[in-house]
């Protein structure tokens, strides 16, 4: 007595059970992945914002020891200026600063430029002696009368 199979079982996947599985990855890939590249890039931004107050507090501290912010043309310009003067923080990865004095000593601008090539690239923050915050560009646009740092949207 011989047994035959009459029907042969599947095994593996058809066609369209590939296609299908296919195209769901690629929507989810399709959210999650600039999803993911902006969350990449409000993470990189916190090393403007915490170098900018920090810089801040220092130009404080030399205001109270010498009077001023520095000259005209160059802030903390003394003699025994500190370290930090040259706005170039040990381990900055995303952005650059740079001081703009103001009148007479009096005043200054602190400014945190991202750096080309870097996921903070298109964005520029400052804050002044006022301990005014403001946002000049923003994603690679420009922004006006913004008084505050934007990191995830277009409202403060």
């Amino acid at each position: 007595m011989s047994h035959y199979k009459t029907s042969q079982s599947q095994q593996g996947f058809t066609l369209i059970e590939l296609m299908i599985a296919v195209a769901i990855v690629g929507i989810l890939a399709a959210v999650a992945v600039p999803q993911y590249r902006d969350y990449v890039r409000r993470g990189s931004l916190s090393e403007a914002f915490s170098q900018l107050a920090d810089y801040r507090v220092k130009m404080e501290q030399y205001y109270q020891d010498n009077r001023n912010y520095g000259s005209a043309t160059a802030c903390v310009n003394a003699t025994n200026a500190p370290s930090w003067s040259n706005f170039a923080p040990n381990g900055a990865k995303g952005f650059d600063y740079a001081c703009t004095p103001g009148s007479s000593g009096q005043a200054y601008t602190i400014t945190a430029t991202g750096r080309t090539g870097t996921v903070s690239a298109g964005h520029v923050y400052t804050i002044n002696q006022s301990n005014l915050q403001t946002t000049t560009q923003f994603k690679g646009a420009t922004v006006t009368g913004k008084n505050c740092w934007l990191a995830k949207g277009s409202e403060c």
